[in-house]
């Protein structure tokens, strides 16, 4: 290939998401339901107060290219957040991926949820196969260098948190089952409470105050309930 002079970028002359493929053809089939519901509870509740929506990207079950020298590896992380880059990618259109060498930055957080065929791995667990890629440990811990990995089985409903301080990952201690991330300026815990017509313990976003972040349902039906008292008081009463 013609050298040009200076050389011109990786984003300029690597793959790009179009080029890339956006499904595993080694791990066929659907995640199961809870890493659809537990997910979107993230994406709806993850609001960095610093941070406008739009620039805010948030992903479920979606490749992450991360190494520009083998531009085919990927890992796929059931949920994690990049803050301060478009939401639309290059301002216009949903991502099939996330390639990290063509946005230019790295993500902030990586959810987890354990499964019993990747808990090893995702727990560091496994050695690198030679002639393999990197493990999952190893590229969020020392590739992306990840400032906040979080990992919850919910068979046990156990909560880890690690930070990532000078490229190794340092266990955090919980404590009442929530704990504050300084980078992200949110907390994240345990909540028990009914998401979707069902109830059980998931993982929720916490704000400043300590209050759970409010879904769009349930600031809905929040507006709706202080009409109807404001209704009351006014000596109206809509169910008449």
């Amino acid at each position: 290939m013609f050298q040009t002079d200076p050389p011109r970028s990786a984003k300029e002359v690597l793959p790009t998401m179009y080029d890339l493929p956006s499904e595993s053809l080694e791990e066929p089939g659907l995640p199961d339901e809870f890493h659809v519901f537990q997910p979107q509870l993230l994406r709806e509740t993850f609001i960095p107060p610093n941070y406008p929506e739009d620039q805010v990207f948030i992903a479920s079950d979606l490749n992450l290219y991360y190494d520009p020298n083998h531009t085919l590896w990927f890992k796929r992380p059931d949920w994690f957040a990049v803050l301060g880059i478009p939401r639309l990618y290059q301002q216009t259109e949903l991502r099939l991926s996330y390639v990290v060498w063509q946005e230019g930055v790295d993500p902030n957080v990586v959810v987890e949820l354990l499964s019993p065929t990747t808990e090893k791995e995702d727990l560091g667990k496994t050695l690198r196969e030679t002639n393999q890629p990197p493990t999952k440990w190893e590229v969020y811990e020392k590739i992306l260098r990840v400032p906040y990995y979080i990992i919850f089985d919910r068979y046990t409903n156990h909560l880890r948190v690690f930070q990532n301080l000078a490229g190794r990952y340092q266990e955090l201690t919980i404590t009442n089952s929530r704990i504050w991330l300084p980078e992200l300026e949110l907390g994240i815990g345990l909540w028990q409470g009914t998401y979707q017509g069902v109830p059980r313990l998931c993982l929720r976003w916490y704000d400043a105050t300590g209050n759970w972040i409010p879904t769009p349902v349930e600031l809905e039906r929040a507006k709706t309930e202080r009409l109807a008292a404001r209704l009351r008081e006014l000596g109206i009463n809509l169910e008449e």
